[in-house]
């Protein structure tokens, strides 16, 4: 297990030297997925929102890029393998809305609000401004509705963000 977490961070550092974001696992993965998936792409096909993709090593990845994941399960039940454990927290990260936010800027936007099914975004009136968005920490689930939806791409989902809500 140690060797495959050692691996799992060399190849992270050289996918960030090349520009790209975190790897991002399937929902109620762990650290170990790669020891356990089998490749078979059975979660991939599953996908109705096809944000499941075939990555590095052929191991499932899931990108925000379109959609966000509506935690329906199907990736669990087309996996004939021990990869998944929905007792846990779906993923590690949390939405953070990046000082870009058109609405931080004072223009009226709510894309992320309109997106996100567990209302973990929300807007308050406010007097002489565009309403700004407040996230709830505890309420998000890391789905990646809100990313995708976003017009100005002002929204990450950091892992920071989780360990301040606990």
């Amino acid at each position: 297990m140690a060797k495959t977490n050692n691996n799992n961070r060399r190849r992270q550092f050289f996918r960030s030297l090349g520009g790209h974001g975190p790897i991002r696992r399937p929902p109620w993965t762990d650290d170990d997925f790669t020891e356990r998936c089998v490749r078979c792409a059975a979660c991939i096909e599953a996908c109705p929102e096809q944000v499941l993709f075939h990555g590095g090593g052929g191991y499932p990845e899931i990108r925000f890029d379109e959609e966000g994941c509506s935690l329906c399960g199907a990736c669990v039940e087309a996996c004939g393998e021990p990869v998944f454990d929905t007792r846990r927290v779906a993923f590690p990260w949390r939405a953070r809305i990046e000082a870009n936010c058109l609405a931080l800027g004072n223009v009226h936007c709510q894309s992320c609000q309109d997106a996100c099914e567990w209302r973990a975004i929300t807007f308050a009136p406010e007097i002489g401004r565009a309403p700004r968005p407040r996230l709830d920490t505890e309420a998000c689930t890391g789905c990646g509705a809100c990313q995708a939806q976003c017009p100005n791409h002002a929204i990450t989902m950091t892992i920071e963000e989780m360990a301040h809500a606990e």
